[in-house]
């Protein structure tokens, strides 16, 4: 089951520049830096409210993050929903014919479980799904 706004990604090109932008606009201070070797990311991150805003740049020229930057430029890149079991989820959308990027979830930033759908599925909007892990 969907739980709730999970974050909202978005791909940056120079990380330190995107997120001195977004420090100067919402006065964080408190920022999680973290590598996901796997996705070929850099990531920093900070919650405003309840929501994480997940600012993502790219390591390596062959990432997903390089690929969105090169055909659309910066700008937001993906919500992502929490739920309870990713794998359950994936399983429901694609029983109901949704179109699914990852069959099987993967770990991702913050050691959460995460998986894809696929934009033309959802109205254009590349969707997460996450999952706590202990």
């Amino acid at each position: 089951m969907i739980k709730s706004i999970n974050h909202i990604g978005i791909a940056v090109k120079d990380l330190d520049v995107s997120l001195q932008t977004f420090k100067n606009l919402l006065q964080v201070t408190e920022i999680h830096y973290e590598t996901v070797v796997k996705q070929k990311v850099k990531v920093a991150s900070f919650k405003i409210g309840e929501v994480r805003i997940e600012l993502t740049q790219a390591t390596d020229e062959s990432s997903p993050i390089a690929k969105f930057i090169e055909k659309k430029g910066e700008g937001i890149h993906h919500i992502a929903f929490e739920t309870d079991n990713v794998n359950d989820e994936l399983q429901r959308l694609k029983n109901l014919d949704f179109s699914l990027i990852n069959e099987q979830a993967e770990t991702g930033a913050h050691n959460m479980l995460i998986s894809f759908l696929h934009p033309k599925s959802t109205n254009g909007v590349l969707t997460e799904l996450c999952q706590q892990t202990s």
